[in-house]
């Protein structure tokens, strides 16, 4: 399907298909999914910033908004997989090169600017979801080239008690298969969706947006204190 037909069908389509998809393997993998607040604001050119907990971020997203996603260059080698991602129009970064940043900024601006809805987890990396790393500003340049719209996203897993679920959580070298097997074998989750107000890019610079995002999140968690510096080497560009 992503290989085949997505290049010939309308946008919208392609939007809805991912939607429905991503909705059915949430049901299948027994997680349920509840948003507060508007997440579907501004039709386009919208830059969707949310914390990162897991692969499953990914479908939570988009069964609620669609998205184009920003991901690391790797996956794009994966067996199947790989294929899939692509297909869907993720825009991949080679984090081995120190400057991809910028050609990866300017093919998401240009995304933007053409009325997509583009994502990205501007901590770098996952968290067990305890806690929030600073926000990489370099991430948010396209929405201010583009001069469109942040929506901040917080993403909360819970368990059946209510309680703060580790379950989904994909860190470190922890396998993909070791990470898919812990979901599956969870009896049931939650996984609230928080979208805060939306930014509006016109006048702001990067970093101002990062860290309005950046705060509007972490306002969202629960999370007091600053940002927890990142676990892996920062952004020189950030």
């Amino acid at each position: 399907m992503t290989s085949v037909v997505f290049p010939f069908l309308a946008a919208p389509r392609r939007d809805a298909i991912k939607r429905r998809w991503s909705r059915k393997l949430l049901r299948l993998l027994r997680v349920e999914a509840r948003l507060t607040g508007a997440i579907d604001v501004h039709g386009g050119n919208v830059l969707l910033v949310a914390n990162h907990v897991s692969w499953l971020d990914i479908f939570v997203l988009n069964a609620h908004r669609p998205a184009r996603f920003v991901a690391k260059a790797e996956l794009a080698g994966w067996p199947v997989a790989g294929r899939l991602i692509r297909g869907a129009g993720t825009i991949f970064v080679d984090r081995e090169r120190r400057h991809d940043t910028r050609r990866v900024n300017h093919h998401a601006a240009q995304a933007l600017a053409a009325g997509d809805v583009v994502a990205v987890f501007p901590e770098g990396t996952t968290t067990d979801g305890g806690t929030l790393l600073r926000f990489h500003a370099s991430l948010l340049q396209p929405i201010v080239d583009a001069q469109g719209h942040v929506v901040p996203v917080a993403i909360r897993y819970r368990d059946a008690a209510g309680v703060h679920s580790t379950a989904p959580a994909y860190v470190g070298d922890e396998s993909f298969a070791r990470s898919f097997w812990r979901v599956c074998s969870a009896r049931r989750l939650v996984v609230e969706v928080h979208a805060a107000p939306a930014l509006a890019a016109h006048g702001a610079t990067r970093r101002e947006l990062a860290r309005a995002g950046e705060a509007a999140i972490r306002t969202a968690l629960g999370l007091s204190g600053a940002a927890t510096a990142p676990g892996r080497s920062a952004d020189p560009e950030a």
